[in-house]
């Protein structure tokens, strides 16, 4: 069934269904926060929220984050602020420093999330809305594949998500970023386009400029769409394995001294891919650490070709065979 009304622009159509759909399962009488940088995606954002929230009884508000990285970036942050208002959204520009600690994406990424959850935390705000869209899913996909990430980088961005205790939203990531642009063209809308999203020493810009159409032109168009459902699969197979984590693991886990042990038996009885991610789900959980393929290799090798072999330095901690089970603690 068509639901656009006689002379909705269909680009508008598409962003404001997608983002009623989020919306949809939030109490009304929300708040409910748009991460607006300026740019086509989060403006389109924006727009469609607007229009949506109030029918559903929810109240809607955006945040700029001006990261002060570049030139007028505070003159950016407050056109996009008034652009907010004539929406009808209560607008706030926050300003935020960048240390500059693990790159510059990372680390405006870092201060750009923590402003965000401050501005929900002080707003009692059900969700932050994310502007990523399906170009954005497929360039993550991608960077993940190159840097031999494995299956949990390869899921990308999924369409909710938490970040310390704010519920976050993506309504946009089955749209494409043609598509957001349309629909601001259409509504009289002016977006930002941010230098950094051109500048070619960053990776993410490169993917999107350079690889992506590469391999559009030579594998033919759908590219983008089919790394989206990439993700997605991937995604869906992670949920499985942690439920079959959760329902396996209370029964070969105790605790150790200064760590935890698992049964070493019950390891070896679980397929290769379950028992490595039980392997990275004790270090993670236990102490908060990310564990390599490598590194999770030599611990599973403790299980399946034990030949009476030392204890194995890992971040945070120390795997070691004890008996029939292995142990994980502190170093």
């Amino acid at each position: 069934m068509d639901e656009r009304r006689p002379g909705l622009d269909p680009a508008v159509a598409e962003v404001r269904r997608a983002v009623r759909g989020a919306l949809g399962g939030i109490p009304a009488g929300s708040t409910v926060i748009v991460a607006l940088s300026g740019g086509a995606d989060s403006l389109a954002l924006a727009a469609a929220t607007a229009f949506e929230a109030p029918k559903l009884g929810l109240r809607a508000a955006s945040v700029t984050v001006d990261h002060g990285l570049q030139q007028g970036s505070a003159d950016a942050a407050a056109a996009a602020a008034r652009t907010a208002s004539a929406l009808g959204l209560d607008a706030l520009v926050v300003r935020v420093d960048v240390d500059g600690s693990g790159g510059p994406e990372a680390a405006a990424r870092d201060a750009r999330y923590r402003a965000l959850w401050d501005a929900a935390r002080d707003a009692g705000a059900a969700a932050v809305l994310l502007g990523h869209t399906l170009e954005d899913q497929a360039e993550t996909v991608l960077l993940g594949l190159a840097r031999g990430a494995g299956a949990a980088s390869l899921q990308g961005m999924a369409e909710t998500g938490d970040l310390d205790g704010v519920r976050l939203l993506r309504p946009l990531l089955g749209v494409r970023r043609a598509t957001t642009r349309a629909a601001c063209a259409a509504e009289g809308l002016v977006p930002w386009d941010d230098p950094h999203n051109a500048d070619p020493r960053f990776a993410r810009v490169r993917v999107r400029e350079r690889v992506l159409p590469v391999l559009e032109a030579e594998l033919g168009p759908g590219i983008a769409e089919a790394l989206a459902r990439t993700a997605a699969q991937l995604r869906e197979d992670a949920a499985a394995f942690d439920e079959m984590i959760d329902e396996t693991i209370e029964d070969i886990v105790e605790h150790a001294e200064a760590g935890i042990s698992v049964s070493a038996a019950a390891l070896a009885a679980n397929p290769a891919a379950l028992r490595h991610r039980i392997i990275r789900h004790v270090v993670a959980s236990e102490f908060h650490e990310s564990l390599t393929r490598a590194q999770t290799l030599e611990v599973a090798r403790l299980v399946t070709d034990w030949s009476g072999q030392g204890p194995i330095d890992l971040p945070g901690c120390r795997a070691r065979r004890s008996g029939g089970r292995i142990e994980f603690v502190a170093r």
